[in-house]
């Protein structure tokens, strides 16, 4: 992973108190104000009776307010979406905010029904195969090759075409360290640890990238590692979480969790407080 540096993102919910575009693209301005790298956006249907916005088209008015934060689904489970529309959807994001996206992918959670209310599978091998053949369309469609693809799930026939002009990193979000899910995350540009809202130690992120390596990862290539938790000193109630001992152990991006059960007046407080360097 040489060369990488560590950054600051803000990682939270399209509903609740932030269920209203308007607020988020406010708070991305004043992240971007405040020295944040990052602003990123869970990608949620439904959640019991809160107000939801669409994180694609919020994160398409947050590209358009700000200049420099790297902004981005944290994350959205293809195995409830087309994939070839997601890429054209992130394609799209990327040229309007300049390369500035990263699109984070996972499998999604059934959590609030995102998948059940709708008639989708929920059962895990159904969502993990649809999940790997989502990143191989994603991948063809950018590089716009001719392309065939006869799957369990999807059936895709497209021409050669106009390939994307900037690269646009996809991470995988993941839960367990199972096999199938780190030879996934090695085959793509970064992984992001998630597992029941719990913050990974360094030796278990230490361990996650050794495990990377085992199935793949070349330690030259530029690879990211997200980590989810609270480090601001702005919380009423500061939290212990060692920064520098996570970007010691191989963490490049810290993302600052911001929740819908806290007033939207703390969690400005914590944007405007920037990031919690050390």
């Amino acid at each position: 992973m040489t060369g990488n540096v560590l950054r600051y993102g803000v990682y939270l919910p399209p509903f609740g108190p932030f269920g209203d575009p308007r607020a988020l693209v406010d708070l991305a301005e004043r992240a971007e104000a405040a020295g944040w790298d990052g602003v990123f956006l869970w990608d949620h249907l439904v959640h019991d009776d809160l107000p939801v916005v669409d994180s694609w088209t919020t994160l398409a008015a947050m590209a358009q307010a700000s200049t420099s934060i790297r902004i981005g689904p944290m994350v959205t489970p293809l195995a409830r979406r087309r994939p070839w529309v997601v890429a054209r959807q992130a394609a799209t994001l990327s040229r309007l905010s300049g390369g500035r996206l990263i699109l984070g992918t996972g499998l999604g959670s059934d959590e609030s029904g995102d998948f059940s209310r709708f008639g989708e599978p929920t059962d895990i091998g159904t969502r993990a195969s649809r999940y790997d053949e989502g990143l191989e369309i994603l991948d063809a469609v950018w590089s716009a090759r001719p392309y065939r693809h006869s799957g369990e799930h999807y059936q895709v026939s497209l021409p050669a075409g106009t390939p994307i002009s900037d690269p646009i990193p996809v991470w995988v979000a993941c839960s367990t360290a199972h096999q199938n899910v780190i030879r996934r995350a090695a085959r793509q540009d970064g992984i992001f640890p998630n597992a029941d809202g719990r913050t990974p130690s360094p030796e278990e992120i230490a361990e996650l990238i050794s495990t990377l390596h085992r199935a793949g990862l070349s330690p030259e290539r530029l690879f990211d590692v997200a980590v989810a938790g609270n480090a601001s000193p702005a919380w009423d109630e500061p939290p212990k979480v060692d920064v520098v001992a996570l970007a010691e152990a191989g963490m490049t991006w810290w993302m600052e969790s911001l929740i819908h059960f806290d007033p939207l007046e703390l969690s400005l407080k914590i944007v405007d407080a920037g990031p919690p360097r050390p």
